[in-house]
């Protein structure tokens, strides 16, 4: 019985931090709702944009262009975080992670190659 009180110990101890934890936040919220200022003025519910006051409609059109330089940047920044920790340890994973590598790189290279044949990669 005494493994038993211990182990629902542990548990306790665990239970009171994460108590603790939650007390300390609801305090800390509840201090800042009592002693925020509750004016609403118009200036104050207008919506801003690194401090510019919006000019215009709220919807803009953008092309599609600029997402897919990113979605692009996006691919090759996965493969540059798979690519850099497996050279590291290549010495030690042997052959077959390497085919593994190529076979990655090769879906890679694909995609690439499919978004330049079809314009994507062209600026203008």
């Amino acid at each position: 019985m005494s493994d038993y009180a211990d182990y629902l110990a542990t548990y306790a101890s665990v239970a009171a931090i994460i108590g603790v934890g939650v007390l300390l936040a609801a305090g800390m919220l509840g201090v800042n709702r009592l002693f925020r200022p509750t004016l609403t003025t118009p200036a104050k519910l207008l919506t801003y944009e690194s401090g510019v006051d919006p000019v215009g409609a709220g919807w803009a059109q953008s092309n599609v262009r600029y997402y897919v330089y990113a979605f692009l940047y996006v691919v090759f920044a996965v493969d540059a975080v798979f690519l850099f920790p497996w050279a590291v340890v290549f010495a030690s994973i042997g052959w077959a992670a390497a085919i593994e590598m190529a076979v990655f790189l090769g879906f890679i290279a694909v995609g690439l190659v499919y978004a330049w044949r079809k314009g994507v990669l062209s600026w203008t």
